[in-house]
């Protein structure tokens, strides 16, 4: 969340946890948040770093709702899109069955948020802020 506000004014923020409370198997990441004005330039840093960090899987930054998502790009295949009750079928079949994907995919997303820690260095969104 502290990185994500280096880019803008955060209005909402979600991020899933890392393994069941209940069951203590690993999840399957993704963080969901909204900026009170999203920019294109900020889309475009952010875009970019996700792009750019040497992952294990494939990433989506989805933004063309109201709340961006950034997920692994399995769930929206299989989900065939982030609407419906496909998507949480999807993201509970892969948490209970493939632990393995879980696994990279956690460490995928500590180096995403490092990678957009890097992009988001003060003098990259202080010069963001002023071409607002």
């Amino acid at each position: 969340m502290r990185t994500l506000s280096r880019f803008g004014e955060l209005e909402w923020f979600g991020l899933s946890a890392e393994s069941n409370p209940v069951h203590g198997y690993l999840q399957v990441p993704h963080m969901k948040w909204r900026y009170k004005t999203p920019g294109e330039r900020t889309a475009r840093l952010i875009e970019g770093a996700v792009r750019s960090a040497h992952t294990q899987v494939e990433w989506t930054l989805d933004r063309s709702r109201k709340n961006w998502v950034l997920l692994p790009s399995r769930v929206i295949i299989e989900a065939q899109g982030l609407a419906g009750p496909a998507f949480a079928d999807v993201v509970e079949r892969i948490n209970t069955q493939d632990q393995d994907f879980c696994r990279r995919a956690l460490s995928d997303f500590d180096l995403i948020i490092d990678h957009l820690r890097e992009v988001a260095l003060p003098e990259t969104w202080r010069s963001s802020d002023s071409q607002r």
